[in-house]
């Protein structure tokens, strides 16, 4: 049996500020950074052991799984990876979604917050939220610097990294732990438990709460469950 652990990172100050983040590089919060702990305790005690760790390149993600491996008393290696960032949210990124609602009504902010193919109002690139002035990106092509995101898209960029070099990971053995984001990881979950197109929007992951997959030898899911 293979497992797999996935986590949300906790909350962030602009989870706490209702703002949203997207590929926006803020830190956790005090109470994120307390859910990252619990995370790892609840892990630790249900006897978990990781041999690799996944994360995006946004300190929210890895300053979650620097906490659960700390309260773990685990030291692995961690691969960043910009393909498991948040979906970007485009010219959205740093506003209020209560103003944007207000702004555009509750239909328009639903497909451009929750629908799988629907993008957000883009950025231009002369836009200092552009992802190509920030250092983070410099070594990434042209076509791989978003201007928005739908969740599709998302999808579209996770998926042939989980294909291409996770899944290979845990069919050799590895025990995989993954702390990512909202989106990234609905994108994951859309395509292990082979969720609809119509039905992935409204699955909720909840921050910092440990989630575990168990595969059969043919890596057929057999087991899903919240620690």
């Amino acid at each position: 049996m293979y497992k797999l652990v996935i986590v949300r990172h906790g909350e962030s100050i602009w989870n706490k500020e209702n703002i949203f983040t997207g590929w926006t590089d803020v830190p956790l919060s005090d109470l994120g950074r307390e859910q990252a702990q619990k995370a790892g305790q609840t892990l630790k005690k249900e006897g978990y052991i990781f041999d690799l760790g996944y994360t995006s390149v946004l300190s929210r993600a890895i300053e979650t799984l620097e906490i659960i491996l700390q309260e773990m008393n685990l030291k692995i290696p961690i691969i960043k990876s910009w393909r498991l960032n948040e979906r970007h949210y485009g010219a959205l990124q740093g506003l209020n979604k209560d103003e944007i609602r207000k702004e555009y009504g509750e239909e328009k902010f639903k497909e451009w917050r929750r629908s799988y193919a629907g993008r957000p109002p883009a950025l231009t690139i002369d836009d200092k939220r552009f992802p190509g002035k920030d250092p983070l990106y410099i070594s990434l092509l042209p076509d791989e610097l978003p201007l928005t995101e739908s969740l599709k898209d998302t999808e579209d960029r996770v998926m042939p990294y989980w294909n291409e070099e996770i899944k290979p990971k845990i069919l050799a053995g590895q025990r995989i732990i993954i702390s990512a984001h909202g989106n990234s990881l609905r994108a994951l979950v859309k395509n292990i438990e082979n969720v609809s197109e119509d039905e992935i929007p409204n699955v909720e992951i909840p921050l910092g709460r440990p989630l575990i997959y168990e595969f059969d030898d043919n890596f057929n899911l057999i087991n899903k469950f919240y620690l």
